[in-house]
């Protein structure tokens, strides 16, 4: 017969669990673990060796509240958000951009090269049909090179961001730099033009697109849908707003009022971030024990 203590210990870690496999698998789709492995087992050469700080990020828990992030900033341009609106059925499948964008990442950063380029070219391929008129008659399209480095200078930013701060250990500023150089390998093949090689180059071309970013009507839908409104049930829910509060403390000073939320820095400083501490560590613990990139 079980002690008291060992029956608290196993239910304290099967809730742990199953709050993981219910994050875990609505950002990673269905069977992540059995996808990875699928990649991570596959025969040819890579496109980053195994000491890359891009695998060091990438299979982080902190990506949980860098996905986040970077979907808040991404939108913020205009005709970003106005593609994402009228081709993606983000309410009704609001898990579905996320998926893609796991499975994007796994695909490039740890699949062999052949798989990584398969995976490119699909996404090419989708982005022909995302085009379209903004309410304010300006046209887009996913494929304008403008747009490609908005998207990847944004996403960059907020993997890196949440790593330094949540991360299981912190870069330097030559991994930082080199972090970002892996990333411009898979945004030229994406055919981003000039993508950013340093964390300085990063910030540059970031702020550079501040002009042009802008709250609107389809951003302010997104990030209230974001974060108030995910379709999850407790304790998945909780673990959920753990990860949104985490994501906002990251985000730049500049954002909060284009996406409407407050800078409180004492709040962030004493209430935020050790949140943020927390859920990644309970997703560090449940997945780590199983996940490939641990051994």
């Amino acid at each position: 017969m079980k002690r008291p203590d060992q029956q608290i210990t196993e239910a304290i870690a099967a809730v742990r669990f199953s709050v993981a496999d219910a994050l875990r698998s609505r950002v990673a789709g269905p069977n992540p673990d059995k996808r990875v492995q699928e990649i991570l087992s596959a025969d040819g050469p890579r496109w980053f060796a195994t000491d890359r700080p891009i695998r060091k990020v990438h299979s982080d828990s902190s990506m949980f509240i860098g996905g986040l992030r970077a979907l808040l900033l991404q939108s913020l341009h205009p005709l970003v958000m106005t593609g994402v609106a009228q081709h993606s059925d983000y309410k009704n499948d609001p898990w579905g951009r996320l998926q893609r964008t796991a499975d994007f990442l796994v695909s490039t950063t740890y699949g062999p090269a052949q798989e990584a380029q398969r995976t490119i070219d699909r996404i090419k391929f989708v982005h022909t049909k995302v085009q379209g008129v903004a309410s304010d008659g300006r046209p887009y399209s996913a494929n304008d090179p403008h747009l490609l480095r908005w998207v990847h200078v944004a996403e960059v930013d907020s993997f890196l961001a949440a790593y330094q701060r949540y991360g299981a250990n912190k870069f330097d500023q030559s991994d930082r730099d080199r972090y970002v150089a892996d990333m411009a390998v898979i945004a030229r093949a994406l055919d981003v033009p000039n993508p950013p090689e340093t964390e300085r180059e990063l910030q540059e071309q970031l702020d550079s697109y501040r002009p042009e970013l802008s709250s609107t009507e389809e951003s302010r839908d997104a990030t209230r849908y974001l974060t108030a409104k995910p379709p999850l049930e407790f304790p998945a829910r909780a673990a959920y707003t753990a990860l949104v509060a985490a994501a906002i403390s990251t985000l730049p000073q500049w954002s909060r009022s284009l996406l409407g939320v407050p800078y409180l820095p004492i709040t962030e400083k004493f209430a935020l971030r050790p949140i943020g501490d927390g859920i990644t560590r309970i997703l560090r613990w449940a997945t780590l024990p199983t996940s490939p990139y641990a051994k």
